[in-house]
């Protein structure tokens, strides 16, 4: 019809206002984008109806639904790769990589964030030009590789400036910024902000709030804490005007505060910050933030001399650290599910579900597992005992020697607890967290258990850690609880606190020691095994 052309052309500039934007209202956005899917189905064209489909995916992200982006891309993606259009192809990985990246995949991100460049042509908006290599330029740094993350940084922005973009200039910078402090180049991002700041100066642009929580991120890097906390405070005064922002945004903010005010021992400030930030991840289910603000409460904690509520803080940081990474890893899961054949993807899904039940740095099961696991175990009628095994005075490792070496020990004791185990079946270890480890043996005699708990203790002591670092000795303090499997159902919270009170009863006793409730025949040692720690 007549028209037609003049209505596409006018419907593909409306999709590129809104995806060549970056400074967000996400949620008015939406609702835009939802529209505009309705003028591109009338018309029947699939090219715009994928480019609406891509806008209305990418909105939702941004405002808090990463799981319905992540179900939906894949499906674009193919109905994109038949439609010959580079430009679409090269948006839909920019946003795959954004995908990945709030998954925790950085290769993945990496992977799709070049693509999003490499199929860049003459069809592409100088907007996607700029801000593609911008986002190339931080997945490279989110995979360590800030050198050439900065050539990708200065191209966007020497391209932004030539094509009269200076916004989008300062866009690219704030992102420089970002990736030069998170990869402890502060001189660079120091640099990199007055850079930011005289451009803004120059065009006479009041800095947008996503910019001034960069700032002061570096401020505080560089221990400037009063100036941070006044860019902080004008970050919210934007915010608050603006509200142009991710469903992250307040929280981060907020959270950036109160490390600028811990700085500068303005400890009430930060805890009021600190617990606005908190209320707010917990009403928008925001699990990624809310690690980073269990993290800082400890750290706030710590820096007031109250140990104890640093000490749950940081219980509290690595649970939902944990969670976090087991719901990525399903989140992972999806996507793949989504981007494969039925068979193959089940194959994968099953992968990542079993690795959403691992600890990443030992392989050992993971706390989800055992909550998972355990309960049906004590439930068997089947006999079992539960080792809680905690590695002694780790934390002098850590500080002696280096947390890598800290974590190669780890790995090691790791390994040192599942060799006495694999004869045994049902039989498995987890790390809890930190240094504290389980072995849960279901239907295994007390004495078979005794014996299994003490040879990992000695195999720990004696194993030649001088191998890893000279000087280096390592034990650990074992509690062992026995379930007979008849008579009363045991919780799993109770036969977990019985195995704590004996572990610390062996850390009380000389550490390098086995204290069990196991019912042994009169010829094997009773209540307590080992040699205390010398």
């Amino acid at each position: 019809m007549p028209g037609s052309a003049t209505d596409a052309a006018r419907l593909s500039q409306a999709l590129d206002q809104l995806d060549d934007r970056f400074v967000w209202d996400a949620e008015r956005m939406l609702v835009k984008a939802v529209e505009l899917g309705h003028h591109a189905q009338d018309l029947g064209d699939a090219v715009l109806i994928a480019r609406a489909d891509l806008t209305h995916a990418n909105l939702r992200m941004r405002a808090g639904d990463l799981q319905w982006a992540a179900r939906e891309v894949p499906k674009i993606h193919e109905r994109a790769a038949g439609l010959n259009s580079p430009a679409l192809l090269a948006r839909t990985h920019v946003l795959w990589a954004a995908i990945h990246r709030h998954l925790g995949d950085a290769s993945k991100s990496l992977e799709h964030a070049v693509l999003g460049v490499e199929l860049l042509d003459e069809t592409a908006t100088d907007h996607m030009q700029i801000w593609h290599r911008a986002k190339l330029g931080d997945a490279l740094s989110l995979n360590g590789s800030l050198e050439e993350a900065r050539g990708c940084f200065e191209k966007a922005t020497d391209l932004a400036l030539q094509k009269d973009l200076p916004e989008l200039a300062l866009a690219v910078m704030n992102n420089y910024a970002y990736a030069a402090c998170s990869a402890d180049q502060q001189d660079l991002a120091l640099q990199v902000t007055q850079r930011l700041r005289d451009l803004a100066a120059e065009i006479g642009y009041e800095l947008a709030a996503p910019m001034l929580d960069t700032v002061g991120t570096v401020e505080i890097a560089s221990g400037e804490f009063a100036r941070a906390e006044r860019t902080l405070l004008a970050c919210l005064d934007q915010h608050a005007l603006n509200q142009d922002a991710d469903a992250d945004a307040l929280p981060e903010y907020l959270l950036t505060l109160a490390r600028a005010q811990r700085g500068l021992g303005a400890y009430e400030r930060a805890r009021a910050n600190l617990e606005t930030s908190h209320r707010l991840c917990s009403e928008l289910s925001l699990g990624q933030v809310l690690v980073k603000v269990y993290e800082e409460q400890a750290e706030l904690h710590a820096a007031e001399g109250d140990f104890e509520q640093a000490f749950a803080a940081h219980r509290a940081f690595f649970d939902a650290y944990v969670e976090m990474r087991s719901q990525q890893d399903e989140a992972r899961a999806r996507t793949r599910h989504a981007m494969l054949g039925v068979t193959e993807a089940r194959q994968e899904a099953d992968l990542f579900q079993d690795q959403a039940r691992r600890d990443p740095l030992t392989g050992l099961r993971n706390r989800r597992y055992v909550d998972e696991h355990l309960p049906g175990l004590l439930e068997s009628g089947q006999p079992l005992t539960v080792g809680l095994l905690d590695l002694d005075y780790f934390k002098r490792i850590n500080d002696l020697f280096s947390h890598d070496t800290g974590d190669q020990v780890l790995m090691q004791v790791a390994a040192l607890m599942q060799a006495p185990t694999q004869e045994l079946p049902g039989v498995f270890a987890a790390r809890l967290g930190g240094e504290e480890f389980l072995l849960v043996l279901p239907d295994v005699s007390p004495q078979q258990a005794y014996e299994v708990l003490e040879g990992v203790r000695r195999a720990v002591s004696a194993h030649p850690w001088a191998r890893i670092r000279a000087g280096l000795q390592v034990t650990i303090s074992i509690g062992g609880a026995w379930h007979p499997g008849d008579g009363p159902t045991v919780s799993q919270r109770k036969m977990l606190s019985t195995a704590d009170r004996l572990l610390y009863a062996a850390k009380h006793t000389g550490r390098n020691r086995v204290v069990h409730d196991l019912p042994l025949d009169s010829a094997a040692p009773v209540g307590v095994s080992g040699s205390g720690h010398r």
